[in-house]
């Protein structure tokens, strides 16, 4: 059944325009091996991206699952883009970019957080300001990152701080 929906609705969005899926804040292997799966079936390009944390056995899925076996699930499905995304803050998903740089070839996509989420009076508060996290963009691209974005906590803000950076790296 979940073939089949992720299937149906790759269909569909192919059918309305769309060159690329993304299933990302994905945290089980098989799930995104499964989505990956059914969303290039009908020929959409898909990005991969799971949600990771580091504990003391190393970045893992809330799920348990290691990035090397995350990256292989999900190479082989047929994913064209592999990446992490939510889950961290972008200070730690640096060192995590460059492990998935060591595992895979294909284009990487970082998207993190603005920090870890914290409850304050009942709302969720990113502390982590857009100049804090535009400092850790050159790290990532040095590690090998393609596409860089913004997860939870940030803002339209936090992109205009960063494409500059990403636009003296590529020469522009």
């Amino acid at each position: 059944d979940l073939v089949a929906g992720y299937a149906w609705l790759a269909e569909a969005l192919k059918e309305g325009g769309a060159d690329w899926i993304c299933v990302e804040t994905m945290s089980d292997r098989g799930e995104v091996e499964i989505a990956v799966r059914a969303a290039a079936s009908p020929g959409l390009r898909v990005v991969a991206s799971m949600t990771y944390e580091k504990n003391p056995a190393g970045y893992r899925t809330i799920m348990g699952h290691a990035p090397e076996d995350c990256v292989a699930a999900a190479e082989a499905a047929g994913a064209a883009v592999i990446g992490a995304n939510c889950g961290s803050g972008v200070d730690t998903y640096v060192e995590l970019a460059s492990a998935l740089r060591e595992l895979t070839e294909k284009p990487l996509w970082i998207k993190a957080n603005a920090g870890l989420p914290e409850l304050v009076d009942g709302k969720t508060v990113y502390r982590m300001d857009s100049d804090t996290y535009a400092s850790y963009i050159t790290r990532l691209l040095e590690a090998g990152v393609n596409v860089v974005g913004g997860c939870c906590g940030t803002s339209p803000e936090f992109i205009r701080k960063i494409r500059p950076i990403i636009d003296r790296w590529n020469g522009l």
